[in-house]
C-alpha cells in the first residue's frame, strides 16, 4: 500500500490551501474529497467577502488569520489570476444610541492590527453610498476589505497543487481512522490509505474526525445561511459591502456588489440538526428581503434571480482550531466566517 506524507481530508478552501502549502515542499500528498469535486460545500455557498479583521475578538486565531489572509490576499489573487477587488465595506447603525458600539468595532480593529478604518456620520456615509438607508445614522468604513469569488479562488488553490503534485481522490469518504505505528491507517469509501500525518479539513463535519482520535472534543453545529442574487442590473446598487451592527449570530444580513456584477443579500444564521441540510425557506428568504432593506433602500427585488443557502462550521468555542490536536493529526476545524479569508 502507497505511504502519503500528508493527507488532507476535505477539498473546500481550506483544504485546497493546505494543499497548495504542502506542494511547496517535497514529499507525497493526497487530498480525499467525500464530494464529486473541490468546493463543493461550505466554500462553494457564501458571502464572498475577505474581511477587513474588525470583527473577530483580539487574541483569538480568527483575528490573527483574518487580518493575515486579507493583506495576503492582492498577491494570491495575481498568483491565481482570480477577480478580487477591495471595494471597502460599511458597517451601519440606525441609532445614536448605537453609535458606541461601532466605536468598540473601530477599536477591536486597532487591536487586530487593522488599517483604514474611519468612523463617519449618517451623511458622510451616504455621500460615498448613496442608497444607504436615511435610517442610517453612522458608520464604520473599512477600507481593506473586498469581495472575491469563492469557486474560482478555490479551484485556484487545488489548481495549483495539483500541477505541482498534489493528488486529489474524490468520491472518497473518510470511515474511519486509527493510529498505525508512526503514522495514520485512514479507512475509506475507496479502500484504506496510510499517511505520516492527517489534515483536517473536513468543513462541517470537522468534529467527527477529530473525535475519533482526540481526547478533547470538538463540537460543530451546521449554521445555515439564506441568499438571494440579484441580476447585474442591480450590481451597481451599492458600491461597497454594507453590514449592520453585528449581533448574538454575526454580522447580519449584508448588502454587497459580487466580482461578477451582481448584487448578493444575505444570510440569515440558523443552526440546524442536519448537515447536508442546504433547503432554502420561504421564511428564511423573507428576512433576507426584510433585513436587507433595513440598510439599503429601493433595492430591486423583482431582479432576483436565485436563492441558495450554505452552511457555516460554527464550533461550540466560537474560534478558528488550528494546529496539531494529537500527535500527527493536525485540525483546520471550526472554520465558519471570515475562513475564506
Amino acid at each position: 500500500m502507497e505511504r502519503y506524507d500528508a493527507i488532507v481530508v476535505g477539498a473546500g478552501v481550506g483544504g485546497s490551501a493546505v494543499a497548495r502549502e504542502l506542494s511547496r515542499r517535497r514529499g507525497n500528498f493526497l487530498v480525499v474529497e467525500k464530494a464529486l469535486d473541490v468546493c463543493e460545500g461550505t466554500s462553494k455557498a457564501n458571502s464572498a467577502i475577505i474581511h477587513a479583521g474588525f470583527d473577530a475578538e483580539p487574541g483569538t486565531m480568527k483575528a490573527k488569520m483574518n487580518v493575515k489572509g486579507n493583506r495576503m490576499m492582492d498577491q494570491l489573487s495575481e498568483e491565481l489570476d482570480i477577480p478580487f477587488k477591495r471595494v471597502g465595506a460599511f458597517v451601519v447603525c440606525f441609532s445614536e444610541e448605537e453609535l458606541p458600539k461601532l466605536q468598540e468595532l473601530y477599536d477591536r480593529g486597532v487591536k487586530n492590527g487593522v488599517s483604514g478604518m474611519k468612523l463617519l456620520t449618517g451623511d458622510q456615509a451616504r455621500a460615498l453610498e448613496p442608497n444607504l438607508s436615511e435610517e442610517v445614522a453612522g458608520a464604520l468604513l473599512a477600507e481593506t476589505s473586498g469581495i472575491v469569488c469563492p469557486f474560482e479562488l478555490t479551484l485556484g488553490m487545488a489548481e495549483s497543487a495539483a500541477k505541482n503534485g498534489v493528488e486529489f481522490s474524490f468520491d472518497t469518504q473518510v470511515t474511519g481512522l486509527e493510529r498505525n505505528g508512526d503514522g495514520w491507517t485512514l479507512h475509506t469509501s475507496q479502500g484504506d490509505l496510510e499517511t505520516r500525518v492527517v489534515v483536517n479539513a473536513a468543513g462541517v463535519h470537522s468534529d467527527e474526525l477529530h473525535n475519533l482520535v482526540c481526547e478533547e472534543k470538538l463540537h460543530i453545529a451546521p449554521r445555515r445561511g439564506e441568499y438571494c442574487l440579484l441580476d447585474r442590473t442591480a450590481g451597481g446598487h451599492v458600491s461597497h459591502t454594507v453590514f449592520q451592527l453585528p449581533g448574538k449570530y454575526g454580522k447580519g444580513v449584508l448588502v454587497s456588489p459580487t466580482v461578477h456584477g451582481n448584487l448578493l443579500l444575505g444570510p440569515t444564521a440558523k443552526d440546524i440538526e442536519e448537515k447536508e441540510d442546504t433547503a432554502t425557506t420561504a421564511p428564511g428568504l423573507q428576512e433576507v428581503l426584510e433585513k436587507s432593506a433595513l440598510g439599503v433602500k429601493n433595492i430591486p427585488t423583482r431582479q432576483v434571480i436565485t436563492s441558495f443557502s450554505g452552511l457555516r462550521a460554527h464550533e461550540d468555542g466560537d474560534d478558528f482550531v488550528l494546529g496539531e490536536s494529537a500527535e500527527g493529526f493536525f485540525d483546520a476545524a471550526g472554520i465558519e466566517s471570515p475562513g475564506l479569508t
